[in-house]
C-alpha cells in the first residue's frame, strides 16, 4: 500500500466538505479563543507555583477543550474519544491536528475534564457561551419553555441495607474499609419511576427558549427530585416574551405565584385530580399548550439521538454535572451553526 501524500490528505478532507462535516459549521461559528483565559486559569499554574520548567509540555487549553466537546458531541468514552481522534480525519482536522502531531489519551482528558469539574467551571463557560449567542443577536424570545430528562448512569448493585443507608446521607459500614469498592459507588445517584418504569441517574433541568430552541440555563439534581424543584434555578429574566411552558408536573399554587411575581404569564398545563377529570376546555387549553412545549423535547431528542445518548459514565454529583453541562453546551454549538445555516440573520 502506498504512503499518503499531502495531497491524497488534501483530497480527502475535500471529500469530507462536500459531504458536509458538521465539525466544520461548528468550528465556524464558536470562538474558541475567547474560553481561553477561563480554560488555563484551571488548566496551568502560575509561573510561580511551578517547582520546573522541565518535562513534556501540556497541551494545548483550547484543544483540550475542543476534545470534551468532541466527547459531547457524539457521547464518547475517555478511551473512544482517544481512539476516535486518532483514526478520524474529521476529529483530527476539528482539533487542528497532522498526522505527526501528539493526540491527547485517555488520562489526559479524564484530568482536564476532572479539573474542570472540580473547579465548577462547565457553567461559567456555558454562560460565556450563552453571552455570544445574544451578541450574535439570538437573544432568548418567545417566552421560557422547561422541562427535565432523566440522565441514566451506570446501575449500582448493592443491598438493601446499603440503599437505606446512602439515602440517609451515610457510608454502609460494609464500605469503610474498602475505600477501592467505595471510589466505585455512586452515592448521589437516585432511582425514580416514569411511565412505570424505574430509571436511576440524575435529572438535566433545562429552560428553553421558544424562538431559537437553544438552552438558556439548566440545572442537574438527582432524578428523585421532582421537577417543580428546579423552577428558582430555570427561571430567567432576559427573555423578550413573558410567557413560561411546562408540563402539568409543574403545576401548584407556589409554582403559579413564583411565575406572577416575576411578572411571568404561566402556560403550565393543568391536570385532572382524582374523581374530577379535565373539561374538555380544559384538555383543549393543553392541547394547544403542547404544540409550543413540544419544542422542548427536539432539544432532548437531539441530545438523545443527534448526539450518541445521555449515558453518563461518571461517578457522583460534581462530574455528573460536569458531564451533563458540557452535553448543555455542545447541544448550543451545534444548534447555533444549525441557526446561521438556516438563517444567517437571526430575528
Amino acid at each position: 500500500m502506498a504512503q499518503m501524500g499531502f495531497f491524497d490528505l488534501s483530497d480527502r478532507y475535500a471529500s469530507l466538505d462536500a459531504k458536509k462535516d458538521p465539525l466544520i459549521e461548528i468550528d465556524a461559528v464558536v470562538p474558541w479563543e475567547e474560553f481561553r483565559p477561563t480554560l488555563e486559569r484551571v488548566w496551568r499554574k502560575p509561573d510561580a507555583e511551578r517547582k520546573s520548567r522541565a518535562g513534556r509540555k501540556p497541551i494545548d487549553a483550547v484543544l483540550m477543550f475542543k476534545t470534551l466537546v468532541l466527547s459531547a458531541l457524539y457521547n464518547l468514552s475517555d478511551d473512544q474519544i482517544e481512539y476516535q481522534v486518532r483514526d478520524r480525519l474529521s476529529f483530527m482536522r476539528f482539533l487542528g491536528l497532522g498526522l505527526e502531531d501528539r493526540v491527547p489519551d485517555a488520562k489526559t482528558v479524564w484530568l482536564y475534564r476532572e479539573a474542570l469539574a472540580q473547579a465548577g467551571k462547565v457553567e461559567e463557560l456555558f454562560q460565556q457561551f450563552d453571552r455570544h449567542l445574544a451578541r450574535q443577536g439570538y437573544i432568548a424570545r418567545g417566552g421560557q419553555i422547561l422541562d427535565a430528562s432523566i440522565v441514566p448512569v451506570p446501575r449500582n448493585h448493592n443491598s438493601r441495607e446499603e440503599n437505606k443507608a446512602i439515602k440517609n446521607g451515610e457510608v454502609p459500614d460494609a464500605w469503610a474499609d474498602k475505600p477501592a469498592k467505595r471510589s466505585q459507588k455512586d452515592v448521589d445517584a437516585r432511582w425514580t419511576k416514569k411511565h412505570g418504569k424505574s430509571h436511576y441517574g440524575y435529572k438535566n433541568h433545562v429552560n428553553v427558549d421558544r424562538k431559537h430552541k437553544l438552552v438558556r440555563r439548566y440545572h442537574v439534581s438527582d432524578a428523585a427530585q421532582h421537577d417543580s424543584q428546579a423552577v428558582d434555578h430555570l427561571l430567567i429574566k432576559g427573555n423578550t416574551g413573558s410567557g413560561v411552558w411546562a408540563d402539568a408536573a409543574y403545576r401548584s399554587e407556589e409554582t403559579e405565584t413564583k411565575l406572577r411575581a416575576r411578572k411571568l404569564k404561566s402556560h403550565i398545563h393543568r391536570k385532572g385530580k382524582r374523581g374530577k377529570p379535565l373539561t374538555e376546555q380544559a384538555n383543549g387549553s393543553n392541547r394547544t399548550k403542547s404544540s409550543v412545549r413540544v419544542r422542548v423535547e427536539h432539544v432532548f431528542g437531539a441530545q438523545a439521538n443527534d448526539m450518541g445518548g445521555t449515558l453518563v459514565r461518571t461517578i457522583g454529583m460534581v462530574r455528573a454535572r460536569a458531564k451533563i453541562g458540557m452535553k448543555n453546551l455542545a447541544y448550543n454549538m451545534r444548534r447555533l451553526g444549525q441557526l446561521r445555516r438556516l438563517n444567517p440573520r437571526p430575528a
